[in-house]
This record gives structure tokens, C-alpha cells and sequence, in this order.
């Protein structure tokens, strides 16, 4: 949500860096970042807090200088350290009187302790979701020069431990913590924000077209904090833009009070009517712009008007049936660890849509939310899991637990109300589901998370029904809207058991794969993908396949190469691309391209017809203002329906026997390249 704030000082600092302000976005356009050069120290006896490290005059002799944002874990000394590191710094903010400062952190791994001016202001636990503390009365009002404000952070990294969300499993085996990296430090972005007393913190937006009519109501919650000294009644205002241009629209907002020192959700509803509703979609993806204001604050956030159902074993969007691929990422990258860079995300982004990975599990924590901005402008379907990996059923019964898990879960789902990329939530992976507790767990986080957000999916990932259960009430995908099952092989049987089992339910493969480092290498990646593509198609019910992973990834996990790595990706870990990637492109497009003719004319001029035709198996969806593009020109390709085809012919000049051409996505995307040979059978190029 892109926040616009009005800022009473103006913030400089010597130690910031543009170049390290400019890889990482900060959403709100008016925020003081905090990055730049820090200081730096490992605290592997946990000394920091007992000595006092965190006072102003406490001695910076012997720290290290480090840019913030900042994974430790990279730096070749602390690789395998796990435990406490502190960040000192100042910063000059002078406060005026009837403003509250805000301390934002987009994420920090994974226990996070916070000092500003020789005091504490507050703890968070859970590494991968944003956190705040208002810290206006523990910054200084000297006004001579600028206040020069002190900060001090303690972040533990030590998620190897039994009573963390992600963390150990108490069974006492040797694979009994999570098979990625504990990357440690102030991961993603840390900054300030200036606030009037009674201010905005957060708003969701509910779009829900009518398919029929056309039409979508819009409902806005708005949450307001209120810092003063007296209950107010606000009134709040609302202006919504399409591409630029204002959308006149009439509110019902009912009043509502907001008592000192707390915060109240304010609803309004409005309706669009069918001539400005563009509806959102993975070839379409048309954004709305929000703002909303609250007496001197505004606040902005990008939505999409979107349906997403299931029905009949199949997942709907906007009325129409979808079945797509997808892929796991794993948040890391050689030299960046769990760091995310703008330009990283655009890399990534960009190789996975390519690679035709449009529907994704993620993985099993929430990555930036950059990652999430650039599938609702770019058209990606991606289901958010929190970070419940195969906790055992004691820790799934035990209300600490709980109750981490719910804290990290509303985190996550506030901070990703508005996306309309993101059309499902996940209660966790690979936790033993048949049994009693994970039934409960399944049942009882599905309905606290549908009071945080009603209008997503629900699911889980599930290994257990490869080989069960015998009744549908034996396994807690009964409590989902869809099925995701890890599986790993053996396909045809496990999906129509599972289909068997729950028939109204679409199933979304949430993994599936094979390492490159198997007995085939790299091939027998490029062979596993072609015999899973040939078992699932003839199953309609399949309506998505996600690849573990994406990308290779560091682990200490059982089973990891002696480097450190597992070569499960279509990309190696530098991004390089692994034969499977090509492989996978090809596969995963939702058209083919053959050969019709080619005819030889005068003077070196050839026609060639080709057919294009949008599959009906898998992937299958609507295909509409597609593209050809040849060596000399690019065409449109007519709209399709899943099943149907088009000829499209054109000239060819010269005296070559082979054609390259591509499918161009109407998001400017290239999503198939193949050869076309003036008297063979079309081939894929391996370009």
C-alpha cells in the first residue's frame, strides 16, 4: 500500500547511499529510509543486552560497517552462524509537536529487539512480515542542529529451535529443522514515517464484479488510528482512478467513532458501473488506483477487480475455467542470501512468466512485497503460505504455537489485502494431516483467517494423500476450498485417488520435480517434466503444477550437496538457465504452433501458413490479443477458446529454409520460440 504522508522534516543523512536506496522499493513515497551504512557485531553469548550495547556511548571499537538492508549470512565469516547480531546508527529527526513517528521494518530475520536512545521500545518475532512501533516519545526534542537520535536493533536468527514459526520439529531426528537457509539480519527495508494524530494504518479494499451485469460493488475498510487526546468522529473522502482518469462514484460510509489511544475499522461501499469495470486477469492485468483520506492524511493502495471460485473441480476466474503452471521460488541468490533488490525481483519475475510459471506456491514464507506488486501489474496468480513447515502434532496442539502462527498470518494477509495477485492463503506444508491435530490445525487457522480476509481460497499443502486416506473425513483437505498435494512421482495413481476422495474439489499440484543432480543429470529433468505433462493432462481436474523449484537454493538440510546445494531448479543459483528451462516454457505454453504449409513463389518470396492452437489439456485457458512475431513482423492472433485454432499465413523473403517465430503474451512477454523448417516438421529452438 503506497502511503502519502506529510513530512515535517526534512531527512539527510551522509551515510546513505542512492544506489542503496534505489534497489529496494519502499512503498510509501514519502518515507525517511534508514539505509545507508550501520554498524555491525555478532553477539554469540548474547552479551549485547547485559552490557548495555545498545547505549548511546557504548563502545563501537572492533563493529563492523555494513549497508542496510543486510543479510549476514552472506559475509563468508558469519555463513554459518546462528544467534544474535546488533545494528547501531544515528539519525538527525527533530519531532513537531502533534505528529507521530513511525518505525517501519518490511522484515527483519527472525527475532528483532529495539532501542532508540538508550531505551526500549518493543520486541517482534517472525522473520518475513512487516512490523512498526510508534517511537515519537522516545526521540529527542533538542532543537539545536537537528536532534541526532541513537538506534540500536538486536535481530536472532535462531529459528532452529522447537517454539519458532518456521522452526525445529520436536520428533528428535536428524532432518528436524527446515531445509533452507536461517538468513539473518535486517533483511528488507527499514524507514520512518510521519503521521498526523489520527491517521490511517491500514486499508483493504474489497472489489466483487458481477459477471452478469458487469457491474462491482467496492467496499473500503479503512482502519484509523487515533494518537490524540480526544475521541473524533472522522470523515473520511475517496477518490478512484483507472488509468488516470477519475471514476465518479457516490458513497454509503457510515459514521463511526474513534476513541483516544485506539484504532476502529470504518467501512463505505460504492458500485461501478459496467462502463468502468475492467476486470483483472493473468493476460489482462488492468489495476485500479485508491486513495483515501482521513482528515490530513492520505493514503494510496493499487486494487484489482477480480472473481476467483471454484467449482465443479475447477478453479474460475472471472467466470471463465483456468488451469496454469507454476513454480516454487525459494528466496535466494548467490552473494544476496534472502536479500531482494528491486532488480532481482524483476529478473526473477520475468524467468519464471517466460518460463510460462503463472500460478505459484511461492514457498513456504512471504516474500517482499515488491514480489507481489510486480505480479498484480504483470499478471501472476500466486497462492501465500505462512510458515507452518511439517510442525509436528504436539506444536500444532500447543497454544504458544498458535498463537505465533495466527500473529505472522494476520501480518502477512494485511499486508496483502489489496494484491489482486494473490487469490489463495495456505495454512501450512507438509504437516501430518490425517491425524487429530492437524485436523484441528487445519480447521481452526482456515476459520480464523477467513475473519481476516473472506474473499480468498484456502488451502494447504498436503503429502500425506499419496497413500491416504481411505474416507474423505480421514484428511483435513476436507476443510479446503481446493486440494494442493506435494507429490513427487507415481502421478496418475496419487491424483485420481486424491480425485476419488474429494470430486468436487480442483487439485492444484503445489510440487512436483526432480533434482538435476540424479542419476539422468540435467536430462532426466527435461524427461520427468515430459512424462508428468503426459500423465496429467487426460485429468481435468488438475488445474495447476508447481515445480519445486524455480531456482537452486543453499540448505543444511538432509540430502544437500556437499557445496551446499540443491540443483532442484529450472535456474541454477546465478540464474543461469538449466536445459529443463526451455523444456518447461515449451510445456507449459498454453498454445502449440505447427507447420500448415510452405510454399516457394518467385524471386525468393514464400509463403507460410501456420496453425496456432490454444490447448484443451493443460495449461488451458482463453487466449485473446496474442501475438505472432516473425524475423520481419509480428500479427495478431485471433482470440481462442481452449480447444480452437487459427491459420495465419505470411510472406517470407529470402532463400532460408527455417523461420524462427514467438508467442508474444498481450503483456509483452515471449512464452514460446520455435523453428519453423521450410521441409521438416516444426521443432522447438533451443534459443
Amino acid at each position: 500500500m503506497i502511503q502519502v504522508r506529510w513530512l515535517l522534516s526534512l531527512f539527510v543523512y551522509t551515510g546513505l547511499t542512492l544506489s542503496g536506496f534505489a534497489q529496494y522499493t519502499i512503498r510509501d513515497p514519502d518515507a525517511i529510509p534508514l539505509h545507508g551504512e550501520w554498524r555491525f557485531a555478532l553477539d554469540p553469548v548474547d552479551a549485547g543486552e547485559r552490557g548495555k550495547w545498545y547505549q548511546e556511548d557504548a563502545s563501537l571499537n572492533r563493529w563492523d560497517k555494513v549497508t542496510v538492508p543486510h543479510c549476514f549470512s552472506v559475509d563468508p565469516r558469519y555463513q554459518f552462524y546462528t544467534g544474535t547480531a546488533w545494528y547501531r546508527r544515528t539519525f538527525p529527526f527533530q519531532v513537531s509537536p502533534g505528529k507521530r513517528v513511525i518505525l517501519h521494518f518490511d522484515a527483519a530475520y527472525y527475532e528483532t529487539s529495539v532501542w532508540i536512545n538508550n531505551q526500549k521500545v518493543g520486541t517482534h518475532e517472525g522473520g518475513y512480515t512487516p512490523f512498526h512501533f510508534d517511537i515519537t516519545e522516545y526521540l529527542k526534542t533538542d532543537p539545536a542542529n537537528g536532534a541526532l537520535n541513537h538506534i540500536a536493533i538486536s535481530v536472532n536468527n535462531n529459528t532452529w529451535k522447537t517454539t519458532t514459526i518456521p522452526g525445529a520439529k520436536d520428533n528428535n531426528l536428524p532432518e528436524s529443522f527446515p531445509g533452507w537457509i536461517n538468513y539473518g539480519g535486517l533483511i528488507r527495508p527499514v524507514y520512518l514515517t510521519v503521521e498526523p494524530e489520527v491517521y490511517v494504518e491500514n486499508v483493504k479494499v474489497e472489489a466483487t464484479p458481477d459477471l452478469a451485469k458487469g457491474t462491482s460493488s467496492l467496499k473500503i475498510r479503512t482502519r484509523v488510528r487515533n494518537a490524540g487526546k480526544q475521541a473524533i468522529t472522522p470523515k473520511l473522502s475517496f477518490r478512484v482512478e483507472q488509468n488516470g482518469k477519475p471514476i465518479s462514484l457516490t458513497w454509503k460510509q457510515p459514521a463511526g467513532t474513534v476513541t483516544t489511544n485506539q484504532t476502529a475499522m470504518l467501512e463505505a461501499e460504492t458500485v461501478l458501473k459496467a462502463a468502468d469495470v475492467k476486470l483483472w486477469s493473468v493476460d489482462q492485468p488492468t489495476l485500479y488506483d485508491m486513495q483515501v483520506i482521513v482528515g490530513n492524511d492520505t493514503v494510496r493502495s493499487h486494487f484489482g477487480i477480480r472473481k476467483v471460485e471454484v467449482r465443479n473441480a475447477q478453479l474460475l476466474l472471472n467466470g471463465q475455467p483456468i488451469k496454469v503452471a507454476g513454480g516454487n521460488r525459494v528466496v535466494d541468490y548467490t552473494g544476496l542470501g534472502s536479500l531482494e533488490p528491486d532488480w532481482l525481483v524483476e529478473k526473477d519475475m520475468r524467468l519464471m512468466k517466460e518460463a510460462g510459471m503463472e500460478l505459484h506456491r511461492l514457498t513456504h514464507y512471504t516474500p517482499s512485497e515488491t514480489i507481489y506488486d510486480w505480479a498484480d501489474r504483470n499478471g501472476m496468480l500466486i497462492i501465500s503460505e505462512a510458515g507452518n513447515w511439517q510442525l509436528t502434532p504436539r506444536q500444532m496442539d500447543n497454544d504458544t504455537m498458535r498463537t505465533k502462527f495466527r500473529q505472522q498470518f494476520r501480518e502477512m494477509a494485511e499486508r496483502d489485502w489489496n494484491h489482486p495477485c494473490v487469490i489463495a492463503y495456505s495454512v501450512g506444508n507438509e504437516y501430518l494431516s490425517e491425524q487429530p491435530a492437524g485436523q484441528r490445525w487445519t480447521k481452526d487457522m482456515i476459520a480464523y483467517a477467513r475473519e481476516l480476509d473472506p474473499t480468498r481460497l484456502y488451502t494447504f499443502a498436503s503429502m500425506r494423500l499419496n497413500t491416504l486416506p481411505k474416507k474423505p473425513e480421514d484428511e483435513a483437505s476436507q476443510y479446503c476450498d481446493f486440494v494442493s498435494t506435494n507429490t513427487y512421482g507415481n502421478h496418475v495413481n496419487v491424483l485420481k485417488h486424491i480425485h476419488s476422495l474429494y470430486p468436487d474439489k480442483p487439485i492444484f499440484i503445489s510440487e512436483y520435480g526432480t533434482r538435476a543432480d540424479g542419476k539422468d543429470s540435467e536430462a532426466g529433468q527435461v524427461t520427468h517434466i515430459d512424462k508428468f505433462l503426459a500423465d496429467i493432462r487426460p485429468l481435468p481436474y488438475v488445474v495447476g503444477a508447481s515445480w519445486w523449484s524455480f531456482n537452486d537454493y543453499l540448505s543444511r538440510h538432509d540430502g544437500t550437496n556437499p557445496d551446499g546445494t540443491r540443483p532442484w531448479g529450472l535456474v541454477r543459483g546465478d540464474r543461469s538457465k538449466r536445459p529443463l528451462y526451455k523444456a518447461h516454457q515449451t510445456g507449459m505454453a498454453p498454445v502449440t504452433v505447427e507447420k500448415v504449409s510452405w510454399t516457394t513463389g518467385k524471386a525468393g518470396v514464400h509463403t507460410v501458413t501456420l496453425r496456432v492452437t490454444a490447448r484443451n489439456d493443460f495449461p488451458a485457458y482463453a487466449i485473446k490479443k496474442y501475438q505472432l512475431r516473425t524475423d520481419n513482423t509480428t500479427l495478431p492472433i485471433s482470440d481462442l477458446q481452449p480447444g480452437q485454432s487459427a491459420n495465419i499465413s505470411f510472406p517470407v523473403r529470402g532463400f532460408d529454409k527455417t523461420i524462427t517465430v514467438e508467442i508474444i503474451k498481450p503483456t509483452g512477454f515471449s512464452i514460446l520460440t520455435q523453428t519453423i523448417d521450410s521441409t521438416n516438421d516444426t521443432r522447438t529452438s533451443n534459443r
